[in-house]
């Protein structure tokens, strides 16, 4: 686990989300009793339980964004999931332990690759003997009568067959061979010709049927004439999963998961209970009491062994429009003791978004049309127009924070993104007065804008 200090995690989460300092300080100091916890004394240290959060605020404020650049700061397994997709157990949905499953997916995922980078240089040596190989196949035993019981003679490699493979090895590693064909010969699993059906929210039955019978059935092996450098990458793959320790990777990710695994709940206000509500909506407390057991602490059994639950950091999120965070049933309240409320975004916030994080996204599409040789400048006051129309918008229809400038920015550039090929080699500035003829007409029609903007 990486060892950032708060401060340090809120200044890394200031490159790339704009504001919300409350819940970067929140999300920085769960991250950091995370690296504490794993210091204290061992007989201490199973009791200390992690603090869930809860993130309040509007749709597009970077709720999600902040829960995913924690995970990545942390190299912990991260996974999120959406609260309205489960139901009550006895409805027709996702069973809610599905999450710690995928969780331990995504974690057997990321050790497979950490692992596969280990052994990245030996595995392409081993490749690049198999491809030498096939280019100048090694040389064949001598048939000679011997005696029964004894080894029979090799001829042992001549100066001239090393030394034309060492100037085949050369001519490899230079590029010189990359338009030579070979033919591989490419193990494939067969997949069973049967179709499992399972009723829906029992995926991981007919995800292990499959596997069992792909298991049962023999592998075929397919002979594919590939360019050099294709061979290479494919039979450094190979040999890259033979070098790999599948069972030690295994109980590495399951710990990654038990002691630094993250899950994101979004939507949580979705089945939040409210007086009056019937029909449908009777699952909705049901879902907060099949979630309660895995948020305090449970074991969930998976394909790969049991998962235990008890130090998984728990993020829920939601906008809680209609519902309030009291509306949660109260044992579910309890598991998450930490809430931060999130700002809705202001045109302030909006001109710095555009500019100021790594990912803005006037360099995004900057870098996207330099690609077609088409150099992008956006001005000043072309920046402010366009945080003071998607402000408006957002304050005419729906607010969906960050991501109307998406659609704004969409908008204002699809001319010279459809024109782009065409107009290699050109500067094109972006001013307040193109921002306003491109998109004040779909603002003066407020109908029309509803629907595009």
């Amino acid at each position: 686990m990486a060892t950032f200090t708060p401060r340090e995690i809120v200044s890394e989460l200031d490159r790339y989300i704009v504001g919300q300092r409350a819940a970067k300080r929140a999300v920085a100091i769960a991250l950091r009793n995370r690296w504490r916890r794993l210091h204290v004394p061992p007989e201490l240290r199973d009791e200390i339980a992690p603090k869930n959060i809860i993130m309040i605020g509007p749709t597009g404020v970077g709720k999600t964004e902040i829960s995913r650049r924690l995970a990545k700061l942390g190299q912990a397994p991260f996974v999120k999931v959406e609260a309205s997709k489960f139901t009550e157990v006895g409805y027709v949905g996702r069973d809610v332990e599905s999450i710690i499953r995928d969780l331990t997916e995504l974690a057997i995922n990321m050790v497979r690759e950490e692992e596969k980078e280990k052994v990245r240089v030996r595995a392409r040596e081993q490749a690049e003997e198999r491809v030498l190989d096939l280019l100048l196949p090694p040389v064949r035993p001598e048939r000679r009568i011997h005696a029964v019981g004894s080894e029979p003679e090799r001829k042992a490699a001549t100066p001239e067959d090393s030394a034309t493979r060492e100037k085949l090895r050369r001519m490899l590693r230079e590029g010189k061979l990359d338009e030579r064909l070979v033919e591989l010969e490419v193990t494939k699993p067969v997949g069973p010709m049967i179709e499992v059906m399972t009723p829906q929210g029992m995926e991981e039955i007919e995800t292990n049927l499959k596997e069992m019978l792909q298991n049962l059935l023999p592998k075929k092996t397919k002979k594919t004439r590939l360019r050099v450098p294709e061979a290479l990458e494919t039979l450094a793959q190979e040999e890259a999963a033979r070098l790999i320790d599948m069972e030690a990777a295994t109980k590495e990710a399951i710990r990654r998961v038990e002691q630094s695994g993250i899950v994101f709940i979004d939507e949580i206000d979705k089945i939040a209970g409210r007086e009056g509500m019937h029909g449908p909506d009777v699952s909705r407390e049901g879902v907060q009491r099949d979630l309660l057991p895995i948020v305090e602490g449970s074991t969930v059994n998976t394909k790969h062994g049991p998962v235990r639950t008890d130090h998984v950091l728990f993020i829920a999120s939601g906008a809680f429009h209609i519902a309030k965070p009291s509306d949660l049933i109260p044992e579910f309240q309890g598991r998450f003791p930490i809430r931060v409320e999130l700002d809705a975004l202001t045109q302030a916030d909006f001109i710095r978004i555009l500019t100021e994080p790594e990912n803005a996204l006037i360099r995004q599409y900057t870098a996207l049309l330099a690609t077609e040789h088409v150099a992008l400048v956006f001005r000043d006051d072309a920046i402010a127009e366009l945080a003071h129309i998607a402000a408006l918008v957002n304050e005419r229809t729906e607010n969906i924070g960050a991501r109307r400038l998406h659609t704004v920015m969409e908008r204002l550039l699809d001319e010279i993104s459809f024109d782009a090929p065409e107009m290699g080699g050109r500067e094109v500035v972006i001013d307040a007065a193109y921002v306003r003829e491109r998109l004040n007409p779909i603002l003066q029609d407020q109908d029309l804008s509803r629907y595009i903007l």
